[in-house]
């Protein structure tokens, strides 16, 4: 077998054919952006207490006064909504808003207004399609009922974390408190320029599949707060409004 250099040779490695350099990849393409969308939400305000006025303190207690009684669930019923000129009298003006996909549970979101981060998300036992066919009666009652819990384990009304859920005198499973996930967020910052209506927001097309679309319903309420184990909100109708009436209530029973 011969030999890779003869004898006598004075070749060496240097003197081989220099092995051609691989040229540099080019530099990656800087990654696109997330295609979340960007938050301008903000924090709520924080209120000042005040103590109420005697007639803010009485309108609140007459608001209470059951009128009609339903046997499944123990919360006082109301007829009629509260008007536009309503406002500021009973109780605090927040934001509430009802969403969910078309084939999924409903969700509600309360803002102090619309440019703030939701203060309280609930994710309610029922079907957008029940939803919309009980809102089409002209009128909706949600009762959310907790027990009472001792002294010492007490929390604040709307911090609970379960419900039972009653929907205009039925019992209909039950209500999640949640924090509010990063598609509540998405939801609430592309209806931020809306103060109050309904309409469909496109779909997630990957979850829901190309004919999935979001549904939603916003509106003013009013919040009643009739004592540690009980508040309301009622659903501020215009002027001149004979759309449908919607009030949900917070009990510890």
């Amino acid at each position: 077998m011969g030999e890779l250099f003869p004898r006598g040779s004075s070749a060496s490695i240097d003197d081989l054919p220099e092995t051609p350099k691989t040229p540099k990849p080019p530099p990656s393409p800087p990654l696109p952006p997330t295609q979340h969308q960007q938050l301008s939400l903000v924090q709520p305000p924080q209120k000042k207490k005040h103590k109420p006025k005697v007639f803010r303190i009485l309108r609140s207690v007459f608001r209470t006064f059951p009128i009609i009684t339903s046997p499944a669930c123990k919360i006082p019923i109301l007829s009629g909504g509260l008007s536009e000129s309503a406002r500021g009298i009973s109780g605090s003006k927040v934001t509430g808003t009802l969403f969910g996909y078309r084939k999924g549970r409903v969700s509600l979101s309360v803002q102090e207004n619309p440019r703030c981060l939701p203060s309280l998300v609930v994710e309610l036992a029922m079907q957008t399609s029940v939803l919309q066919k009980e809102m089409s009666t002209g009128m909706l009652r949600i009762a959310l009922e907790c027990e009472k819990r001792s002294d010492k384990d007490k929390i604040r009304l709307l911090d609970e974390p379960l419900w039972t859920m009653f929907c205009n005198g039925r019992k209909g499973g039950y209500g999640v408190k949640r924090d509010a996930s990063e598609d509540d967020l998405n939801v609430m910052e592309l209806l931020k320029a809306v103060s109050m209506g309904a309409g469909v927001l496109p779909g997630n097309s990957v979850v829901e599949g190309p004919d999935g679309e979001l549904a939603y319903m916003r509106a003013h309420f009013e919040r009643v707060v009739g004592s540690k184990d009980s508040e309301t909100l009622y659903m501020i109708s215009p002027e001149g409004d004979t759309g449908p009436e919607l009030s949900i209530f917070f009990v510890r029973v």
